[in-house]
């Protein structure tokens, strides 16, 4: 128990010491505001070791105290565990060692979704709709899918050994997999919506801006222009952020040499604050409009204020989330680490784009949004004004305002609850198990795919089928006929979606919901726009021939 009580200690006075580093006040000062918050943590540890009447975990009280006092500074100031650390480390290098497959709960149990591309898991024959049962002969039942997914992952060259349940299948089958390095790309797809137009969806909700971002955008910029796109559609909707150098490396494909991409203000001496310019000699020219919702955010906000500041791209969607704050990374000698804000970023035009938190809880922070489900209007209410290349207003103080405002769909709550049934009846849909519908069953994965009008069609056909399914099933009795007609048009596109997914993988399902996205649909729209934008580059801005202040930000988190 002591030995336990003094890493509680020794945890804290390492984030004590990490965060005074970086303080501006005398050094005997410092100590003896440390010394007198470490006392009063022992005292309180004290009291909790002779007086509690249940088990004390604490790690848990470790990483709780310091996550409380981080948060007291900003929302973004943040401890990690060795595990957490290890995770975060793993999601910025661009790849980890497992089997290499998109797993997720359904209907209370976890499946496979996709097999990613060349990974252990695609040679091994795993494919949409597996139900994992047992990895390494331990029973997965009551287990929440992170902690399948933690048990799949592994030291590179080691086996585990996963057991599924497929339809049609007459007993499980088991698979016995060597774990390899898997891939953890940026750019989640890179295809052409039309003769000319080339769409990137660049991150979602758990891929950001990694070591390997930009190079991916490059390649895949040079991948659609071999087959003729002359304009760009850049989809940075829910992306998080990530590695600031990359959000550098990705605004520079487009911005001339000199022309700023970002400025750094820091009180810490060891940041190396001020400018950040594009270096490019030879940026691309061609029309380009960039999506953007309230989850894209840092890394994903700097591209867009970079690129909406130059009067380089049409900004389509909604208010972006509002993070300035920029994070240094430090590691602790006990494994864990700290991303400490140690800096705010500004736009080319000079705004901060970091929504004002004083006032508001970490959750509210975070998670809550106005009633109309979008960030505060800044120009309303009072947010400082600057002017683009082009002399138009923009506003700070809280995201990135798109030019061309266009919500995101939402699904209804009936929606949500359809979707665990679609995937139910998909899943025995491409085993082959619903009567007269073979055409829909799997026999391999086809990579790089583009998703035809006339491949898949869910017809009125499928839609009886998917009614008879309902009703021959104990789980979905809340479904009734009158809800499958009112939702009959997100029903098919669903199940579509779902059936690409097994056939062509993640990256082509997306694709089967296009028809049904307003803000695309606006984004490809808004071209004509774009293109007027593209034939004034060579007026845009005032690039400076001065570039010796340009910093590279490796490391830092935003």
């Amino acid at each position: 128990m002591k030995r336990r009580f003094q890493f509680f200690l020794a945890s804290l006075a390492i984030a004590l010491l990490t965060t005074s580093i970086l303080g501006q006040h005398p050094l005997t000062d410092k100590n003896a505001k440390q010394d007198a918050i470490v006392q009063q943590m022992a005292e309180a540890v004290t009291l909790i070791e002779s007086n509690y009447a249940g088990e004390i975990n604490y790690g848990l009280l470790t990483k709780t105290s310091i996550l409380g006092m981080l948060h007291s500074l900003d929302p973004h100031s943040n401890y990690m565990d060795k595990k957490d650390f290890d995770e975060f480390q793993t999601d910025q290098s661009s790849q980890y060692f497992g089997i290499g497959a998109q797993i997720g709960a359904r209907n209370g149990q976890t499946y496979i979704l996709s097999p990613f591309p060349n990974t252990p898991a695609e040679r091994a024959g795993l494919r949409y709709g597996d139900h994992i049962i047992a990895v390494d002969n331990e029973s997965t039942l009551g287990w929440p899918s992170i902690k399948v997914a933690e048990k799949m992952r592994g030291p590179r060259g080691t086996t585990v050994e996963i057991k599924v349940e497929r339809p049609g299948e007459p007993k499980p089958l088991t698979f016995k997999i060597v774990r390899d390095a898997v891939p953890l790309p940026s750019v989640i797809n890179a295809l052409m919506l039309q003769p000319g137009v080339g769409y990137i969806k660049l991150g979602d909700a758990t891929r950001g801006f990694a070591q390997t971002t930009g190079e991916e955008v490059r390649r895949a910029i040079e991948k659609l222009k071999s087959q003729g796109m002359t304009s760009l559609i850049l989809d940075i909707r829910d992306n998080p952020g990530g590695l600031v150098s990359q959000a550098e490396d990705v605004s520079s494909n487009f911005l001339m040499q000199g022309q700023k991409i970002y400025s750094l203000k820091s009180r810490v001496r060891q940041m190396r604050a001020g400018d950040v310019f594009s270096r490019n000699t030879s940026p691309e020219r061609f029309p380009l409009v960039v999506i953007i919702n309230r989850n894209s955010a840092s890394a994903s906000e700097i591209v867009a204020g970079a690129l909406q500041d130059h009067d380089r791209a049409v900004i389509v969607g909604e208010t972006s989330f509002g993070k300035g704050l920029v994070q240094s990374i430090f590691q602790t000698p006990y494994g864990g680490g700290l991303t400490l804000t140690t800096g705010r970023y500004y736009t080319p035009s000079g705004r901060s784009l970091q929504r004002d938190y004083s006032k508001l809880s970490y959750y509210d922070y975070i998670y809550q949004r106005s009633s109309d489900g979008d960030t505060h209007n800044q120009k309303r209410s009072g947010g400082e004004e600057r002017r683009t290349d082009a002399g138009r207003a923009v506003f700070g103080g809280g995201g990135v305002e798109p030019d061309i405002e266009v919500k995101s769909p939402t699904l209804t709550e009936m929606q949500l609850r359809l979707l665990g049934p679609v995937f139910a009846f998909t899943r025995q849909l491409i085993n082959g198990q619903i009567a007269g519908l073979s055409q829909f069953k799997l026999e391999s994965i086809q990579r790089n795919h583009v998703l035809l009008d006339t491949e898949l069609v869910v017809d009125d056909k499928v839609l009886n089928a998917f009614r008879n399914f309902i009703k021959e099933s104990k789980d979905f009795r809340f479904i009734s006929d009158s809800v499958i007609t009112e939702n009959a048009g997100f029903l098919k596109e669903r199940i579509r979606a779902e059936a690409a997914t097994a056939h062509f993988g993640m990256e082509t399902s997306s694709q089967a919901l296009f028809a049904g996205d307003p803000q695309l649909k606006k984004a490809i729209e808004a071209l004509p726009q774009a293109e007027k934008m593209a034939k004034n580059i060579a007026h845009s801005g005032k690039p400076s021939t001065d570039t010796k202040d340009n910093k590279k930000t490796e490391g830092k988190k935003n």
